[in-house]
């Protein structure tokens, strides 16, 4: 699945932008990804289900929805866009636990996720688990969502590096994230984060960091010779090569500021 447009020049919020969506070497695909689009705001949306859990693709399905639904529904651009993307985050939890509210705990959908509010000459980010979001600007990463997980932390603290973290036994597992428990996960939402003309904002499921190193994804995403489609498909076609033969599923949807 691959989707590609361009927001008309008389917006406010000037944008180019694609999303992806590749099965890799599972069977089925339980990401979900979509990209909304208003004429004072746009947001990027990945969920990523749980394949160690009964219906991921279902638990990423409802939260999508759930989060589409608060997106239309706000006034644009939105007043408070911290407390917006926490509390649908939020909301979205609620909906993957009520829709396995009949099932054993340990076996209940899951999901993780990540959401990129766009407005106002900024991007605000939230994230539940290890979907990630980069700002590359420049050829370069600006910044990233760091991941709920043990094997975050060891590389943030420096005792392994990028290296070693796509290769620790524990990548895989995460400290948070959407449906089973009723408890709100911890969810990360961050501070404005100013855009400069040409910046590349990029939502994903851990099936396509895992397999590129954080300079393949700058150096890929930020040609400014190619539209930001044909730099989501190299992207995604590499990372299941990279991760090949055991590829997961590989999604991402990516916002160019065009100022």
């Amino acid at each position: 699945m691959l989707l590609a447009g361009q927001s008309p020049a008389w917006e406010h919020v000037r944008i180019e932008y694609a999303k992806i969506s590749l099965t890799g070497d599972r069977r089925d695909n339980q990401d979900r990804v979509a990209i909304a689009v208003s004429e004072r705001a746009a947001m990027l949306l990945v969920f990523d289900g749980m394949g160690g859990h009964s219906d991921g693709a279902l638990a990423a399905q409802v939260a999508l929805e759930s989060v589409q639904k608060d997106f239309a529904g706000a006034e644009h651009p939105v007043f408070d866009p911290q407390g917006f993307l926490y509390a649908t985050m939020g909301r979205a939890h609620d909906a993957v636990v009520a829709m396995g509210a009949a099932t054993e705990v340990d076996h209940r959908p899951r999901a993780t996720g990540a959401l990129c509010l766009v407005q106002d000459q900024a991007s605000w980010w939230a994230h539940v688990g290890d979907s990630r979001i980069y700002q590359v600007r420049g050829g370069r990463i600006r910044g990233r969502t760091r991941d709920h997980s043990h094997v975050e932390v060891l590389l943030r603290e420096g005792v392994i590096d990028e290296q070693e973290a796509r290769e620790h036994p524990m990548r895989n597992f995460v400290e948070s994230c959407l449906g089973g428990d009723p408890a709100l996960p911890g969810i990360t939402v961050t501070r404005k984060k100013p855009l400069q003309s040409g910046d590349v904002l990029i939502a994903c499921t851990d099936g396509l960091w895992s397999g590129l190193r954080e300079r393949e994804i700058a150096r890929m995403a930020s040609r400014a010779d190619q539209p930001v489609v044909e730099n989501l498909r190299e992207l995604g076609e590499r990372a299941v090569r990279a991760n090949g033969p055991h590829s997961d599923n590989t999604t991402a949807a990516s916002i160019r500021w065009l100022g």
